[in-house]
């Protein structure tokens, strides 16, 4: 159990706006309204914060590289695109049995070292659950901006590493997926998310996946894209983001800084201006005009997690992580259980807190595995969701569906 953090600034620029309220001013009454107003969040949640989709490929391949079995890494080649051009990526799998289709979770996070820990993947192999990975940079290249801190190996490598900022500066796009639609503004996040939804393409194809639940994960940037991802693709039965700090599950509007649970580090969430100084091509360029002026966007994260319901959305955080806004993570998903409460399925917005820093532990899949047990066999919930590791201030917001 977590020892309590201490918030020791709190600065709250704004109510969350209100995802009932049409841009009319109309009300949403019924989940029919809802679905039209959804239609509008998409516009500012997703084509705003992220850039254009990604077109739905017209062109679509999945080949085995290396098939071996159970428990072992079985390799896919998954090639996507336009009639001109594609974009080849690879896909490992790991399966827990042969003998039926079982639930399976999508993570584009094979650039993380830990996806192949053996307590890592045996959380899921364990339990009956199948382990897709890809590695999303292969889409799109995820290089933080150049600075004179950065450490490099030699000059090449700095020089190369200045050019690539410069242009992601410029506005220019780098990488396979930028060359196959050189023309749809997307942005770094928009374009991982993609891979997510071919790989679930491919699942679709080899038949070794319940496609009744298909769960979506990732951690800090990854889960970024997970819940971008759940978003979009509504084939994703269960979406997990972990960790997302901001551009993710977050809080644009609200900062903090909080003692961690040690009792003397200090430390500060992330804000926009931050991702756009390391990371510049992850968002949509619109973004830059709102650092400073968060209080002002049309949306916060609470309308991308409510975009995922009615389907199960489950947010991981840690009580230290204080990077990725705990409290600010709790006041958008408060706003997103109102969309749930409203669609009768208050019960699929699931959350909850470890102790700890930023990373995505075999705790934290120990969870999503009692998530997907419960969706796909009934399987009790355990009793560490809805723990709070703070003293929970006052609701960001008055508005209820």
């Amino acid at each position: 159990m977590f020892k309590k953090i201490q918030i020791t600034e709190y600065n709250l620029k704004g109510k969350l706006p209100d995802p009932f309220e049409f841009d009319d001013g109309g009300r949403v009454k019924d989940a029919a309204d809802w679905e039209r107003r959804r239609e509008e969040i998409f516009k500012s949640a997703v084509e705003l914060q992220y850039g254009a989709v990604v077109p739905e490929p017209t062109m679509f391949e999945v080949e085995p590289l290396y098939v071996a079995g159970v428990r072992r890494p079985n390799v896919y080649k998954i090639t996507a695109g336009t009639l001109k051009k594609t974009v080849s990526f690879t896909m490992t799998v790991f399966k827990a049995a042969t003998d039926r289709p079982l639930p399976t979770v999508v993570t584009g996070d094979l650039c993380f070292q830990y996806a192949f820990d053996k307590e890592y993947l045996d959380a899921f192999l364990n339990n009956e659950i199948n382990l897709a990975l890809f590695n999303r940079t292969e889409l799109f290249p995820d290089v933080a901006h150049y600075n004179e801190g950065n450490a490099v190996s030699g000059s090449e490598e700095r020089e190369m590493l200045r050019e690539i900022a410069d242009d992601f500066d410029s506005g220019i796009r780098r990488g396979p997926l930028a060359e196959v639609y050189p023309d749809v503004p997307f942005g770094a996040i928009s374009a991982w998310a993609w891979g997510y939804s071919r790989c679930v393409d491919a699942l679709e194809q080899l038949g070794f996946a319940d496609m009744s639940c298909i769960a979506f994960t990732g951690h800090s940037r990854g889960g970024k894209v997970a819940i971008l991802a759940g978003a979009l693709d509504k084939r994703a039965t269960v979406v997990n983001p972990n960790a997302t700090c901001a551009g993710g599950c977050s809080c644009y509007r609200l900062n903090i800084k909080a003692v961690c649970e040690d009792g003397v580090t200090e430390a500060k969430s992330e804000p926009l201006s931050n991702i756009f100084y390391h990371f510049p091509t992850w968002l949509g360029e619109g973004m830059r005009e709102y650092i400073g002026r968060e209080d002002e966007l049309p949306f916060d994260s609470h309308y991308l997690k409510a975009m995922v319901a009615p389907r199960v959305l489950f947010v991981s955080e840690a009580a230290s992580d204080i990077m990725a806004n705990p409290v600010g993570s709790w006041q958008t998903t408060m706003g997103a259980g109102e969309v749930y409460k409203f669609l009768g399925k208050e019960e699929n917005l699931l959350w909850y807190y470890r102790s700890g820093g930023h990373a995505q532990t075999v705790e934290d899949v120990t969870m999503l595995v009692n998530v997907i047990r419960h969706v796909k066999w009934g399987e009790p919930l355990c009793d560490k969701y809805f723990k709070a590791p703070f003293d929970e201030p006052e609701l960001a917001f008055d508005w209820r569906g």
